[in-house]
């Protein structure tokens, strides 16, 4: 699989139809790697190939395609899938799509808490997210971008209704969601850096505005996203697995409509 038929296979199929393994070293991860990619090391994938999904796409990728190559070989001779496997073709040396440092931020959903305490922190790092949107909103009210962040404000709310519908099912008398979504304190973006520290970076951006701000804001899009996408390989509950492929999903349009958006930057 070349580089640009991976990136068309992304943006058309759904989050919960394939995993993008990448078979390097954690120390090759975390310079870069592609959103959404499950760190998986060449040699602990012999050991565990029977881990891999079998009813979903595999896309490996390593730094120049050798690594891939094998493991994509491996899995097709253990017939791990009985869907499709591919390797990226050239690896991430050739791979000219989004990049991501640092590994995603999972701390933020705390390994011990319930699967409805992590739909509850799900709902916080909406609230984040539509508070720092809204901030952009409110701040730049006269720009042409500002109703593009608008509808991101409004994309965050449905998300967060979407996390409350699953969360009311494993409550007795649950709350309305209103009730619940104000006493969030939306304090985390969905990326898992803080709000603060984002408002901040945002301030104190220089040259074109409405260029950096969109930069800034695809930047949180895909932090989110390798989150989300992470999550739901790691969770043990069904229900989260497919909450957070779901906001992984919607991500992926968020970033879409970001870079329609570009448009509007002089």
């Amino acid at each position: 699989m070349t580089p640009e038929e991976l990136k068309q296979y992304i943006e058309k199929n759904n989050e919960n139809d394939y995993l993008i393994v990448d078979v390097r070293q954690p120390e090759e991860y975390v310079r870069r790697h592609i959103p959404g990619a499950n760190l998986m090391p060449i040699r602990e994938l012999v050991s565990n190939l029977s881990e891999l999904p079998s009813d979903k796409d595999l896309v490996f990728y390593c730094h120049s395609g050798g690594r891939s190559a094998t493991a994509a070989t491996l899995a097709m001779e253990e017939e791990v899938s009985a869907k499709n496997i591919y390797d990226l073709e050239g690896g991430i040396m050739a791979w000219d799509g989004r990049m991501l440092a640092d590994y995603p931020r999972v701390q933020v959903f705390d390994k011990s808490k319930s699967f409805s305490e992590l739909l509850l922190v799900a709902m916080d790092l909406e609230k984040g997210a539509l508070r720092f949107y809204n901030h952009l909103k409110d701040k730049f009210i006269s720009e042409p971008f500002s109703k593009k962040m608008e509808q991101l404000s409004t994309a965050e709310i449905a998300h967060a209704k979407a996390v409350y519908r699953q969360w009311r099912t494993t409550e007795d008398n649950p709350p309305e969601f209103e009730t619940v979504f104000e006493k969030l304190k939306g304090e985390i973006l969905e990326g898992g850096e803080s709000l603060v520290n984002i408002v901040r970076r945002a301030e104190v951006l220089e040259g074109n505005t409405c260029l950096n701000l969109i930069e800034l804001a695809l930047h949180i899009e895909n932090s989110a996203f390798d989150l989300y996408r992470t999550m739901a390989e790691r969770t043990k509950s069904q229900g989260a697995r497919e909450i957070f492929l779901a906001i992984a999903q919607a991500e992926k349009t968020h970033m879409k409509d970001l870079i329609d958006a570009l448009d509007l930057c002089d």
